[in-house]
């Protein structure tokens, strides 16, 4: 059977950032290290005055399909992905085909066009449609654009305003990937929640702590589920686990569950026994409440090893990097994660070809999603391309009178106007509105 996969990435920040240690904190009468090591970001990416999830998603696309060599008729399915939608009716995957269209030779009259909507689930499940659509033989032997948009915007003041971020990620699925091999086995963790909606509103409204509990009660159904189908997992099982990212002190939550899991009856839980015991069973304990904090105080000593912390070391700090650098990107986060992990693996010369990956996606509402993925010989040629470090390193630092203006700017119940914070170069930029009041773009050289 052919493998079917992740063939290209590319990704589209914002052109601001907020520097939070040094800009945000000190407004805010806080530690710097609540940031870089409580939350684990350094800088948020913002939208300049020009930049929505239209003008990212299409620079992105247009990066990626000019690396591909690729026309319109190439693709036979554009899925965007986001949680920053602004139209009930038109899909954002549309708006980004348009700005396509405008610097390309052909169109995308016969693709397939949509857009999904699971919170940061989002851009895995318009993954998942690609590689069924390309089983099923419906492809017609064209490639499916997936793209995850968003801007994590929060109102100013929310416990949530330090992880913002602004940003896209494209990615080419097709046959023979040179990224990554989707696996057939997935797991599922899912239950009707309310701990992060928007309800016909921009900014979300979150309930923190349950937020932070229906994502682990969520990820460990899921991973529950996946092994039901592919067969208990072990750390040595997979090189990198990239998880979702709202910010990387909530995969660190999630990792230490995942370990204490995957290592249960195995070696490792034998050999950490002499330290800290062997993990608690439920059916030792007269009631939940004191299993479950048998189990919190087995985690507690269990993040304190060696073992643990080496082996996060090694398969979860490289999948948050870009993350601490950006912020949260929502449909976009798992894959920035998988996109740091590969990255970091390239830069060290590694040779990861046939190594697997362990991917945890998390939507609130809720959902969770596990499945693995198998490293491919053109990983790192692919990986290589991608640009992450100029981006990065070539944008605004705002001070916070100016990210103040910056984020009224994109508020959508007020009306400010400033000037844009950088000079538009080779990209698609937001133009205004039309005459039914849909959003215009257009392509500055």
């Amino acid at each position: 059977m052919t493998a079917v996969g992740i063939d290209a990435i590319e990704i589209r920040t914002g052109k601001l950032r907020l520097d939070l240690p040094n800009t945000f904190a000190p407004v805010k009468g806080e530690d710097p290290g609540k940031y870089t090591k409580g939350i684990g970001i350094q800088y948020s990416s913002l939208p300049d005055v020009y930049e929505d999830i239209v003008t990212m998603g299409a620079n992105a696309a247009k990066r990626l399909m000019d690396r591909k060599g690729l026309t319109p008729e190439d693709i036979g399915r554009i899925d965007v992905a986001t949680e920053s939608a602004f139209d009930n009716s038109k899909p954002v995957s549309t708006y980004i085909a348009g700005c396509l269209e405008s610097v390309y030779d052909g169109d995308f009259h016969h693709a397939n066009k949509g857009e999904r909507k699971f919170a940061c689930l989002a851009g895995t499940q318009s993954i998942d449609d690609a590689y069924n659509w390309i089983r099923a033989g419906r492809n017609r032997g064209r490639a499916a654009l997936v793209i995850a948009t968003d801007t994590a915007l929060y109102e100013r003041g929310d416990p949530g305003e330090a992880t913002q971020g602004a940003g896209a990620v494209a990615m080419l699925i097709d046959e023979d990937p040179d990224i990554v091999a989707l696996s057939t086995e997935q797991g599922y963790g899912s239950a009707d929640e309310t701990d992060f909606l928007k309800p016909n509103q921009q900014f979300p409204s979150v309930d923190g702590q349950r937020s932070i509990q229906v994502y682990l009660a969520r990820m460990r159904e899921a991973l529950e589920d996946y092994e039901s189908v592919a067969g208990e997992t072990h750390p040595d099982d997979f090189v990198y686990f990239p998880f979702h990212t709202p910010y990387p002190g909530m995969v660190r939550k999630a990792a230490l569950l995942g370990y204490r899991h995957i290592t249960r009856d195995t070696e490792i839980e034998d050999a950490l026994a002499d330290d800290i015991g062997m993990q608690p069973r439920e059916g030792d304990y007269a009631d939940r409440e004191d299993y479950e904090d048998a189990i919190r105080a087995y985690m507690d000593e269990l993040k304190e090893t060696r073992r643990y912390q080496e082996w996060y070391e090694q398969a979860i700090e490289p999948t948050v990097d870009v993350s601490g650098q950006v912020g949260n990107w929502y449909t976009g986060s798992v894959h920035v994660a998988r996109l740091s992990a590969l990255r970091a693996a390239a830069e060290r010369g590694a040779d990861l070809a046939g190594e697997k990956l362990l991917v945890g996606s998390y939507g609130s509402g809720a959902q969770a999603e596990i499945h693995s993925e198998t490293v491919r010989d053109g990983w790192r040629e692919a990986i290589d391309a991608v640009d992450v470090e100029s981006q990065l390193d070539a944008r605004y630092d705002l001070d916070f009178e100016e990210y103040e203006l910056v984020h009224d700017a994109h508020n959508h119940e007020k009306d400010v106007d400033i000037e844009e914070f950088t000079q538009p170069d080779g990209e698609f930029v937001f133009t205004g509105w039309g005459r039914m009041n849909e959003r215009r773009y257009e392509y500055v050289e």
